[in-house]
């Protein structure tokens, strides 16, 4: 039993499975991800059953499955809940920290930039789109007014069939025949008579058959003129304008403004008669616009336009004027006719301030040439200017008066001409240049020389004075008369000569400091004295006491003993020149010699120097003080001197390079006669002349850009090397200038015709290395935005290098030199006086219309001195040119 007992027996199965029911089929399925849902679970579980062969080993089995899955899913929340406090603890970092917005502000700073470059290059973009946009819209515009033109045209010409067909119609049709005896009385109609309700019906009734009579009236009157653009473009813009200014044509224009409503702010006759001649320009603009406008600008365009959309609005208005125009059609033209005025006016202001300043310009040219001749009785050159330049005066003073009125014209006339005078006047220094020691009692008596003094005094002083001979105080006696003869007012400048004379004490005062630390400092100081002596002595009058005193002072033997016993004083040297040198200067050096007194430096070389340097400026002063007082007898021999000079220069030799030069102003004479076209080449002024080759040959030396080579320059012009290298460097400035001047006003829409006078000052002393500077002149004045800066700094680059090179490779120079060349060769070979006057009268209209408008005194300047270098030169050596012109006709007399 007891082992009975023990043994416990397995229910069947069918009761096992209702007392031992698994638990899973009590609990509700977890997650697909469970591991109680696998496969492999379901694979466990059979095989513990198939291996225990129980439910209660099943049981347990569930139960232990359980706890580990708890256990997982405490260790899983576990760690959840440790990653929340982690991220929880960043973030309370993250929010305590200081916030720092440096990375947000570049970004959004980074962000406008961007949206600022891309708006600019949208607006770039649709720049060139919005302008073709209008010009598509101007050519529609254009096209439906042609349109609407015809029609009107057509509907003109098939109104005046119809009117002449019923007008024949009314003609033919004869009276029907009535019957002898009417076989019964008619009975009478009586017509029926429209009656007012009343007083006011019949007065609006009455106003309105009066306004339609009146406004048919004045319509028909305007259309009687035959006013219309097709017969303005087909009649000759003189007639044009003789039409346009007749009375019955402004008294109809004028009723016909005041119908419409377009004359209400008029409040006097003067405005009334404005305001006609305004309206009726539209018809000239359209008609005429090239005698009309100077050039196509943006100014222009905008007037056109405006008068185009004027007439469009107003023919419709005079085709139906049988019914009155509607207020919207009234406020349309108001608004039209408004902005016509506007545009008209703002164009009239600009073109007349500067054809104002051109015709200023041609008075004041014409005013300074007649200055110029007008004391020449000999030659009779006055006599022959005078008749041409008063005809020319009077027709510009007559369009002054018309352009500014009476007053303000008289007024701005004689404000530039006294500017003018002014500026071209004797440029006299400031204060008395007279020397105190110089006396020149008459003009017969001969004038100290000009040339500077060498004296030698040993080998040693030779050597001393040799940086003298090098660079020479003052120029030779040949070069001043030459000068004296080209301007009458010529003086000697000390500024070039300043720097190079500092120059060369500075060396002779090193020599002479090495030579007195060396042993023959004695003859150093000798010399220095002598050649002192020799200028202070050329200051004064001989036989005066000042002669004799720095004779008998400055003695050359008594200063060599002196020196050789060790007795000379610089001391009682220098207190001797500070007392003798306040005696022989002029007033306006007073202070210079003062200022030389008070220099008690102890370094007795640097004293000397500066002795030296004054005592040149006061050489100077006698110099120009010699030639004021004696110009008229240098004058009258300048031109038998520079004739014996160039003689004795040139002896029996061939002017090899004069013929050189000649021959090559001949071969381009003859092409330039050869291009022009036929026919023209035959008139008297087309001939190849001897003063045609010559002017040809010397305009080919002043204007260019390159440098002047001696190769091709005449040996009778070798006197103006210097003043030619000067002229070409001018003109290199001009063209610089002007090309960069004319770019600008292209780009900005400007007329070329208006003078940047104050930009170009700018201009004129900046070095041709620093574009930017140019830039900088123009933004000065006028803003320039990004696009156009940029574009007008790439081209001032390329100019800028066309003048460091001396070279004119840009097309815009290229054109301005061929346009400078022209205007000084036409101005310079003119025969006549009437054609010297008309192109001098002329010369600031061309200039202007070229691109030129700044420089109109600069170049007329360089014209008047190209010619007296022409009639010095060919005065002086005449016989040698007409030796060279019998020599080239001997050639191709041979060669043919």
């Amino acid at each position: 039993m007891s082992s009975d007992n023990d043994t416990v027996d397995a229910p069947p199965a069918h009761l096992a499975a209702r007392f031992y029911k698994s638990s899973s089929y009590r609990r509700k399925s977890s997650a697909a991800s469970s591991r109680r849902n696998s496969l492999s679970s379901h694979h466990s579980s059979r095989s513990s059953r198939s291996a225990h062969g129980g439910p209660h080993s099943t049981h347990i089995a569930q139960h232990l499955r359980r706890a580990s899955i708890i256990e997982t899913r405490k260790a899983r929340l576990a760690d959840r809940a440790a990653h929340a406090e982690q991220v929880r603890l960043r973030a309370a970092m993250a929010k305590a920290a200081p916030r720092t917005s440096t990375t947000s502000e570049e970004r959004a700073l980074a962000a406008q930039q961007a949206r600022e470059k891309f708006l600019a290059q949208v607006a770039a973009n649709c720049a060139e789109e919005v302008k073709r946009a209008k010009r598509v819209a101007e050519d529609t515009r254009e096209k439906k007014a042609a349109e609407h033109l015809k029609l009107k045209e057509d509907m003109l010409e098939r109104l005046a069939e119809a009117e002449r067909r019923r007008s024949l119609l009314q003609q033919s049709q004869r009276r029907p025949r009535t019957s002898t005896l009417p076989s019964v009385e008619e009975k009478k109609v009586e017509p029926r008579t429209w009656k007012p309700r009343n007083d006011a019906e019949a007065a609006r009734t009455i106003q309105r058959a009066w306004r339609s009579t009146k406004r048919r009236r004045v319509v028909t009157e305007f259309l009687g003129l035959g006013l219309t653009l097709e017969n303005i473009q087909k009649t000759s813009f003189e007639d044009v304008s003789g039409l346009l200014s007749r009375d019955n044509v402004l008294e109809s224009t004028s009723k016909l403004l005041g119908l419409y409503g377009l004359q209400n702010d008029v409040v006097d006759s003067t405005s009334e008669n404005a305001a006609v001649r305004t309206f009726l320009s539209t018809f000239l603009v359209l008609g005429h616009p090239a005698q009309v406008l100077s050039k196509d600008g943006e100014q222009e365009k905008d007037l056109l336009e405006k008068a185009r959309n004027l007439l469009v609005l107003f023919d419709p208005l005079l085709t139906n004027f049988s019914s009155s125009p509607s207020i919207a059609q009234l406020e349309s033209l108001s608004e039209a006719y408004a902005s016509f005025q506007t545009a008209f006016t703002a164009w009239k202001d600009h073109d007349s301030s500067v054809l104002l300043d051109t015709m200023l310009a041609q008075f004041v040219e014409l005013d300074a040439i007649w200055q110029s001749v007008k004391n020449d009785k000999d030659g009779h050159v006055a006599d022959d200017y005078r008749e041409g330049i008063q005809h020319n005066q009077t027709l510009l003073l007559v369009r002054l008066k018309r352009l500014a009125g009476p007053d303000r014209a008289v007024k701005i006339i004689k404000e530039a001409i006294r500017k003018s005078r002014k500026a071209k006047g004797k440029k006299r220094p400031p204060g008395d240049v007279r020397p105190r020691a110089a006396s020149f009692p008459s003009a017969d008596a001969t004038p100290p020389s000009l040339t500077p003094i060498e004296a030698s005094v040993s080998d040693a002083a030779a050597d001393t004075l040799a940086h003298r001979r090098a660079a020479p105080l003052l120029p030779d006696n040949r070069t001043i008369m030459h000068e004296l003869a080209i301007n009458k007012e010529y003086r000697i400048d000390t500024k070039p000569k300043t720097d190079m004379r500092e120059n060369v004490i500075r060396e002779v005062s090193e020599t002479m400091r090495q030579g007195l630390e060396s042993d023959f400092g004695d003859i150093f100081v000798i010399a220095m004295a002598e050649t002192i002596r020799e200028k202070l002595l050329g200051l004064v009058v001989p036989g005066k006491s000042l002669h004799a005193l720095i004779s008998e002072s400055l003695d050359t033997a008594m200063i060599a003993d002196q020196v050789k016993m060790g007795a000379f004083s610089y001391q009682q040297f220098f207190s001797f020149m500070n007392s003798l040198l306040p005696k022989i200067c002029a007033p306006v050096r007073d202070a210079d010699v003062k200022a030389l007194a008070e220099d008690q430096t102890d370094d007795p070389i640097e004293r000397l120097a500066r002795l030296n340097y004054v005592i040149d400026l006061l050489s100077i002063d006698h110099a120009n003080f010699s030639l004021q007082m004696n110009a008229p007898l240098l004058l009258r021999e300048a031109t038998g001197y520079e004739q014996r000079c160039f003689a004795n220069v040139c002896g029996n030799d061939t002017l090899v390079r004069t013929s050189q030069w000649w021959t090559r102003a001949k071969k381009k004479t003859e092409e330039e006669m050869a291009r022009r076209p036929n026919g023209s080449s035959l008139t008297p002024t087309a001939r190849v002349t001897p003063d045609k080759i010559y002017m040809q040959g010397l305009v080919d030396l002043a204007i260019g850009v390159g440098e002047v080579q001696e190769a091709d320059l005449p040996e009778t012009l070798e006197l103006d090397h210097a003043r030619l290298k000067r002229m070409r460097m001018d003109v290199l400035r001009v063209l610089v200038i002007s090309a960069i001047l004319l770019t600008a006003k292209n780009l900005m829409r400007r007329d070329v015709r208006s003078q940047w006078k104050e930009q170009a000052q700018r201009m004129w002393d900046l070095p041709f290395h620093d574009a930017q500077a140019f830039v900088g002149a123009i933004e000065s004045r006028y803003a320039l935005p990004p696009t156009t800066k940029t574009q007008l700094s790439g081209t001032i680059d390329r100019i800028l290098l066309d003048g460091r090179n001396r070279q004119a490779t840009h097309p815009v120079v290229k054109v301005l030199l061929h346009k400078i060349t022209t205007h000084v060769y036409n101005r310079l070979s003119a025969s006549s006086a009437d054609e010297r006057v008309k192109g001098a009268s002329t010369a600031s209209q061309v200039l202007s219309s070229g691109g030129l408008p700044e420089f109109v005194v600069h170049i007329g300047a360089l014209v008047d001195e190209l010619q007296k270098v022409a009639e010095v030169d060919r005065e002086a050596h005449g016989k040698w040119y007409d030796g060279i012109i019998e020599a080239v006709k001997r050639e191709e007399a041979s060669s043919v």
